[in-house]
């Protein structure tokens, strides 16, 4: 996780972001918001048993630093993704300080860097672009800026798996800027707004690949998806899985569909509205780490101490 001193909505992003959203509080209160959310959610998670590598960001010329998934992934194996960005403003949020530490804690093999395909206008935004069953070993991916179909076939090629791409808009027939604010993959469920998914073709083929896989489909509403729904994420804690989304999220869900995601895991919620301006939530927030730990569990550091500020 990143946590920033300097948060505000991107207006660079949101040429092609339709979730984000303005807000009338000066930009101090904003930034000192979101520092408090995402203080407060780290903490909870470390307090559920998930191990939180917390970095700060105390620069003011990366509004949308706090959504590390964008630029890096890490996979069983000991394999690590670094990513081309669409927007020049977020190209910076790449930190070598973050892949030495997983380098130094965790057993990685090798880094396979994309980010040089910007020079030729290739983009592919990591799992915000992708929402990878490492199950059935599919990578979903819906068209739009910020996920290039060379990129994803390199990428799957690489990290094999299979790409299956396709587009999704919403209500005013845009494209989605990122997949996993449409989708959501645990262990037993996949979270899914079919709806959004024009050709009934491709929605049906995908919702029968999952289906394949022995989960259960939770079809989500538009809705649901834009009050981010969709935008969540199965974690590892001390008692068993847990499904961490926003409090926004989980208000918009019905109580069946809760009964369904229980069955598989307990849930998480966090309450993240500001953060939620800037067009994604709490799956955005989570870099996830899929490599083997040097130390044994037990030395691990669960939550870095806040810096002053």
């Amino acid at each position: 996780m990143i946590r920033p001193h300097y948060f505000g909505p991107n207006p660079m992003t949101a040429r092609d972001n339709a979730f984000q959203a303005t807000d009338a509080r000066q930009p101090s209160a904003i930034a000192k918001a979101a520092f408090e959310e995402v203080t407060r959610m780290a903490e909870g998670l470390a307090r559920a048993g998930v191990a939180v590598h917390l970095f700060e960001d105390e620069t003011a010329a990366l509004p949308d630093s706090v959504f590390p998934n964008n630029w890096f992934s890490t996979h069983s194996g000991g394999h690590v993704a670094i990513y081309p960005m669409y927007s020049e403003s977020r190209q910076s949020e790449r930190r070598p300080d973050i892949i030495e530490m997983l380098k130094s804690e965790y057993r990685v093999q090798d880094v396979i860097d994309y980010s040089g395909l910007e020079k030729d206008g290739v983009y592919l935004e990591g799992t915000g672009a992708m929402v990878l069953d490492h199950i059935g070993r599919v990578a979903y991916a819906a068209r739009s800026n910020r996920t290039n179909e060379v990129a994803l076939e390199r990428f799957c090629t690489h990290f094999n798996f299979e790409p299956m791409i396709f587009g999704a808009v919403d209500r005013n027939g845009n494209s989605i800027y990122h997949t996993n604010v449409l989708m959501c993959i645990g262990t037993d469920f996949a979270l899914i707004g079919a709806s959004m998914i024009p050709d009934a073709a491709r929605r049906a083929e995908i919702c029968a690949r999952l289906e394949e896989t022995g989960r259960q489909v939770i079809d989500l509403t538009l809705e649901q998806i834009e009050n981010f729904a969709g935008n969540a994420i199965e974690l590892d804690g001390a008692d068993g899985r847990v499904v961490v989304l926003s409090a926004r999220a989980l208000a918009s869900l019905r109580s069946d569909q809760i009964a369904a995601l229980e069955t598989s895991a307990r849930l998480l919620a966090f309450d993240v509205p500001t953060i939620e301006l800037a067009g994604g939530s709490v799956r955005c927030m989570l870099a996830g780490v899929h490599l083997s730990r040097r130390e044994p569990v037990g030395t691990r550091t669960l939550y870095a101490a806040p810096s002053a500020r």
